[in-house]
């Protein structure tokens, strides 16, 4: 697919033209340019890489550049202006908000904790659970669709068993244990 126009090729010539442009230091942009004829960056760049050529000289303009110095905050006077046509009297007796200084954080602060954090944990009250005789216990291997299959215990432990009683036509649970899965939030905590 051609788009744009192409150059006539690369002649002797160019490439003697590239080669020597290249050693001055120009940059493939510089150098497209002067080559001019639709020669992109782009190509000068791939065509370096042909030739094999070392990397380029280091630029004739290599004076640092001059920063602008840093400008200086405008300072405000520090007592109320007599010029301004405010009376020292009015300015005394008007209270300043204060204005909290923000501390100086370095880096990513969005995880940051701040002494403002309340860092208590919150402890759901213990509950009683159904106690379930040895005999009914299931394990997961027993478990079928008409029984409640609410794990009890730390599934890594030997003890760890499923309730097992019947469980409701609306859910995996039994009677009890939907209850403390599906609990009704108060009206006033919506």
């Amino acid at each position: 697919m051609v788009t744009g126009a192409q150059p006539n090729g690369w002649t002797d010539e160019r490439v003697e033209l590239l080669k020597k442009l290249w050693m001055e230091g120009l940059s493939a942009s510089q150098i497209a340019g002067e080559l001019g004829e639709g020669v992109t960056r782009n190509a000068v760049i791939g065509k370096v890489h042909r030739l094999k050529l070392s990397a380029r000289a280091k630029p004739t303009n290599t004076t640092p550049r001059a920063r602008p110095a840093p400008r200086q905050a405008p300072r405000r006077p520090s007592g109320p202006s007599i010029s301004a046509g405010v009376s020292t009297m009015a300015a005394a007796a008007k209270p300043r908000p204060q204005v909290m200084q923000r501390p100086q954080v370095m880096g990513a602060t969005a995880l940051a904790m701040s002494p403002q954090m309340d860092t208590e944990l919150y402890v759901a009250p213990a509950s009683q659970e159904l106690f379930i005789p040895e005999d009914k216990r299931l394990s997961l291997l027993q478990l079928n669709e008409h029984t409640c299959k609410w794990p009890i215990g730390d599934p890594l432990s030997k003890d760890f068993y499923f309730c097992g009683q019947h469980s409701l036509q609306t859910g995996p649970y039994c009677d009890f244990h939907s209850r403390r899965a599906y609990h009704q939030l108060d009206k006033k905590k919506r």
